[in-house]
């Protein structure tokens, strides 16, 4: 029996922000080394960031990384410790983990498997390292392998497979296998997305299975550069069995997760399996002292009690948003959330988010950690409670018209309250009809509600904009826009706005579901440490239709007047964006969704429309605030899903639907609809 004690590190890093990444570093090897930890995985690009994007072409991106790694080593006495940063070899620029053992550098793995899809660009910056091949890079007059190596310290063989080595079919560990390694490490920067957790955990669960291994994986932290976010994920398998995960979204700058493993128990399996024998095997052979440890007990990894529950995925789009917002404020070195809280469901997700960030925050380090890491923010050094706190750090103003009613108000007012918040109450239809005024002496007439619908609409909502950007920058917060997936959909929004803002916490998040979440956190909230935090002052606007209200009261006006229901919104939008799928075929899945509930002709009304806005609106989705990657019904044109400005506006795809209609049957159309 040879029993290793092992870990994955997390760790919160920031792209180029060179002393506090290799502190983070430095501090979470000193945890591990209290910990008695022989080997530490540290995660992918670790030293640089991973969202450094076009900075990784610098020479001088990648010679800093190499002083930050020449630094990091004498820390790493007594252990193995892997890390990760870009390498500069042949002049191209390669994402590698290198292999530290006992202050010593052994060498540098590079990435085999580039991901270029969705938010990943990866193969713009770096280059793809080919399977099998060997070479050596000279760095300080020294030199040292790099490429596809397998490591041996004192007959403990380890290789890597570095994040997307491990999602493809053909992936490194095959190899690894046959060439025994004993360990895999995986360090990775996975952005999270829902339940991608669940994902990960099997392919380390089948890794560990099928290579007859130990397998170490790990993972970034928190809002590294913006969009992205990370969740913390890490575990240790072995032989099939997950042996410990970490917990997700916390708010510390590291973590250390270990486990003991057996390197002997899963040789047994590896002996019994059939496999090539390999003419040649690249190692990197070195002595290494593991100190001998005394059996452990069985061990098993134990969800974190809200990842067991039944409503996951608020959980963790609550959880998930929550540290982003934290990330991004401390980041940016503001001091503070201001929103336009005008009481309907979006604005008030925003400001129920921002609430949920203290309280997740005082949940996850306490109080006095969360002031320390805010320590720039003077004014909340003083506070004593998360609602003192709150007060100075979340503004929300509420800026009626004539059109604005009682119950909107209401719902900001309860809502800023129940979470402490500070609130404003303005009334901005003076300036309305100032602006009203100033063109109708111009144009020589009058605007009316007959003949100057939207642009009556929209001046309301612009001139919100001004005021709340002077509050904003009054005190150094951040303006948070507030504009749903739904809206981002069909530009149901106005530019200069309600999308004004530095960051967009919900566009990621459709309507229908966004108005779920918003019961769900007032009636159930997110379960720590056996209770809930729940945000009852929600309760108003859970009971309010969703509405601009931007006409005349007695019109009555409702998004879903305006548009159509969210639930089909939704649905249209994932068959036609998602899935790729013209007007007549989403039509028929439509129907199929829809059936006794909507009529064609209604339906092809909404699908024709959705088109319509949808090509029209493309300029806005250029122009939205910075939004968060939740999962893949991403809109972002800058780093999911792109779409011209100007284009056909699929007039001969919405035809075909209106030859469908006309014609009334159900047919295939030229042969591309399965039904």
């Amino acid at each position: 029996m040879k029993l290793i004690k092992v870990a994955a590190g997390t760790l919160n890093q920031t792209p180029l922000a060179w002393e506090q990444n290799r502190k983070n570093i430095i501090d979470c090897i000193k945890e591990a080394d209290k910990q008695n930890v022989s080997l530490l995985c540290l995660p992918e690009l670790c030293i640089t960031g991973y969202g450094c994007e076009d900075a990784f072409y610098s020479f001088d991106v990648t010679e800093q990384a190499k002083e930050s790694l020449l630094e990091i080593v004498p820390y790493t006495s007594g252990m193995i410790v892997s890390v990760g940063l870009p390498i500069r070899f042949n002049n191209k620029v390669f994402n590698t983990s290198c292999l530290i053992a006992n202050k010593r550098i052994l060498g540098f793995v590079c990435k085999q498997h580039l991901p270029n899809y969705g938010v990943f660009y990866e193969d713009r910056w770096f280059h793809r390292w080919v399977t099998g091949m060997r070479d050596e890079i000279e760095i300080d007059e020294f030199k040292y392998p790099i490429g596809d190596l397998v490591f041996e310290l004192s007959g403990v063989r380890i290789g890597f497979e570095i994040c997307e080595d491990a999602w493809v079919a053909n992936r490194p560990g095959r190899v690894l296998f046959d060439r025994a390694v004993d360990i895999i490490l995986n360090p990775s920067a996975s952005p999270f997305s829902f339940s991608k957790f669940m994902t990960r955990e099997r392919f380390v669960i089948d890794g560990s299975r099928s290579f007859a291994c130990s397998y170490i994986y790990t993972n970034l932290l928190g809002n590294e550069s913006g969009r992205l976010i990370f969740d913390g994920d890490a575990m240790i398998a072995s032989d099939g069995n997950l042996l410990v995960s970490s917990p997700r979204f916390g708010y510390n700058d590291f973590y250390v997760t270990s486990a003991t493993i057996d390197i002997e128990a899963p040789k047994v399996n590896h002996s019994q399996i059939k496999s090539p024998i390999l003419a040649s095997t690249w190692k990197v052979v070195s002595l290494f002292d593991f100190p001998e440890i005394r059996p452990v007990g069985n061990q098993h990894a134990e969800l974190e009690h809200f990842e067991r529950g039944g409503y996951l995925k608020e959980e963790e789009f609550a959880r998930a948003v929550s540290l982003a917002l934290f990330d991004y404020l401390r980041k940016s070195r503001s001091q503070g959330f201001t929103v336009s809280l005008s009481g309907g469901a979006d604005s008030c997700a925003c400001v129920a988010l921002c609430g949920l960030m203290i309280r997740l925050a005082d949940e996850s380090i306490g109080l006095e950690a969360f002031k320390k890491k805010l320590s720039y923010i003077k004014k909340i050094q003083d506070c004593k409670t998360v609602e003192e706190v709150t007060r100075e750090m979340i503004h929300s103003i509420y800026q009626g018209t004539e059109n604005s009613s009682t119950d909107t108000y209401e719902s900001a007012e309860s809502l800023a309250k129940s979470i402490g918040a500070t609130f404003y109450n303005v009334n901005i239809n003076g300036l309305v009809e100032t602006y009203k005024n100033l063109i109708e002496t111009q144009i020589g007439r009058n605007l009316t509600w007959e003949t100057d619908d939207l642009p009556l609409q929209n001046i309301q909502a612009r001139v919100r904009a001004p005021s709340v950007w002077l509050l904003t920058n009054l005190y150094n917060h951040l303006l948070l826009a507030t504009s749903n997936r739904s809206e981002v959909a069909v530009g149901y929004c106005t530019m200069d706005g309600d999308t004004a803002g530095s960051i967009n916490p919900i566009a990621g998040i459709d309507k229908f579901w966004l108005k779920q979440w918003l019961v769900w956190l007032e009636t159930i909230g997110c379960e720590v440490k056996g209770k809930h935090i729940r945000i009852e002052g929600l309760h108003k606007v859970n009971n309010l239709q969703p509405t601009a209200e931007l006409r005349p009261l007695d019109q009555k006006q409702t998004d879903e007047k305006d548009l159509m229901p969210y639930e089909v919104l939704n649905e249209i939008e994932k068959v036609a964006i998602r899935d790729k799928k013209p007007p007549l075929e989403c039509l028929l899945f439509m129907e199929a969704q829809f059936a006794g509930r909507f009529d064609k002709d209604t339906l092809a009304t909404w699908v024709e429309r959705f088109f319509r806005l949808w090509s029209r609106n493309q300029w806005k989705r250029e122009r939205y605030a910075p939004s968060f990657h939740l999962d893949s019904h991403n809109l972002d044109p800058r780093s999911w899903c792109r779409f011209p400005i100007l284009s056909g506006g699929f007039e001969k795809e919405l035809e075909d639907m209106r030859e469908y209609l006309a014609k009334g049957e159900r047919k295939k159309a030229k042969g591309r609809i399965g039904f």
